[in-house]
């Protein structure tokens, strides 16, 4: 489970079951098939996601297969830009704030699916353009091994045994780089603040890195102390990389903080067969699909009313207890984002 680059040539073409077409386009001829255009995270590397259980029940209760195409946030974003004139995605799955990014601009059309009102309000758009589909929070992980105790606080990783030992995704290019900056903003009270501080601990970055999800196995291995991830993605690398902690920067004295990065669904503007992603945005808020979202994928069901009780959901909401949760202004991250991550390389050198 990765987190991609902005790169076109980076970006990854998965089938969801064997019998799909191998790309985006060619699929546009077959009436029995959908095609989504998604953020990275939810497809096993072993063919064991959440995706994967999801698109082969759709596949097999409506006869519609799904053709499915990944990379980073932005990248499907300006892939769908760069279709605009001939729409070849019907689905759009992105991490805030790239799904507000591409309802700015005109990518996405109303449709509210069956189960989006059991969504709370914060997690889809007012105009219903897109809905979450399943929720997840910024974290940071940290290798439990090596460390003696879980870090704290962002001052800790200031601290000189963390130098060439630290990493985190570039915000602007990687959703939960981009993810890095909004907390220490919130957390520090404001840009400079927050800006001032990542120039100090410039010091111990590693440097850039387009992709979250790399980082996960280097700090398994102990190659990396620290780094940058999600609650999603990192739970369910962790079974298969027992080294791993997931933990929430802090400021002295106050509550660990995180925000929800869910993954935000909507159907494309134009989209070559509307009906069938309709059909799939609909499946994906089924109490069933969302019922395996803990279980399966390793996150929380984007609706309210489902209150899964299997372990991995036990096990989440464990890990949830004491941290506080804000709510990002998304749209002005949105507008204002080419500016922030402008003064953030600025402000660190990058």
């Amino acid at each position: 489970m990765r987190r991609n680059s902005l790169g076109p040539a980076l970006a990854l073409c998965l089938l969801a079951t064997p019998l799909l077409s191998a790309c985006g386009t060619s699929a546009a001829s077959d009436e029995k098939v959908v095609t989504v255009y998604s953020a990275d995270g939810l497809k096993g590397e072993n063919g064991d996601g959440w995706y994967d259980r999801v698109f082969a029940d759709f596949t097999k209760k409506t006869g519609i297969k799904v053709s499915y195409v990944e990379g980073g946030s932005g990248e499907m974003v300006q892939r769908a830009v760069r279709e605009k004139g001939n729409p070849q995605a019907d689905v759009l799955v992105t991490l805030p704030p790239f799904i507000q990014q591409a309802d700015g601009k005109g990518l996405l059309q109303t449709y509210r699916p069956a189960g989006s009102d059991r969504v709370a309000a914060a997690d889809k758009s007012a105009d219903g353009t897109w809905t979450s589909v399943v929720e997840n929070y910024f974290g940071f992980v940290h290798n439990k091994k090596l460390l003696k105790k879980t870090p704290v606080t962002w001052d800790e990783l200031l601290d000189g045994g963390y130098r060439d030992k630290l990493q985190y995704s570039t915000p602007g290019v990687a959703g939960d780089g981009t993810a890095v900056l909004v907390k220490a903003i919130h957390d520090f009270g404001g840009k400079d603040a927050a800006l001032a501080y990542l120039k100090k601990l410039q010091a111990n970055n590693v440097g850039p890195s387009a992709s979250t999800g790399k980082l996960a196995p280097k700090v398994d291995k102990g190659e990396l102390l620290v780094a940058n991830g999600d609650v999603q993605m990192n739970y369910a690398q962790s079974k298969t990389m027992p080294n791993l902690g997931i933990w929430f920067p802090a400021r002295p004295g106050s509550a660990p903080t995180t925000f929800a990065l869910p993954y935000a669904a909507g159907l494309v503007t134009k989209a070559p067969h509307g009906d069938n992603g309709r059909e799939l945005l609909d499946f994906l808020l089924t109490e069933g699909a969302q019922r395996q979202v803990s279980s399966v994928g390793g996150g929380f069901s984007a609706r309210e009313d489902i209150k899964a009780t299997d372990a991995d959901a036990v096990a989440l909401r464990a890990l949830m207890d004491g941290v506080r949760i804000f709510q990002p202004d998304w749209d002005d991250i949105a507008e204002n984002l080419t500016t922030y991550v402008a003064d953030w390389k600025t402000a660190t050198g990058s």
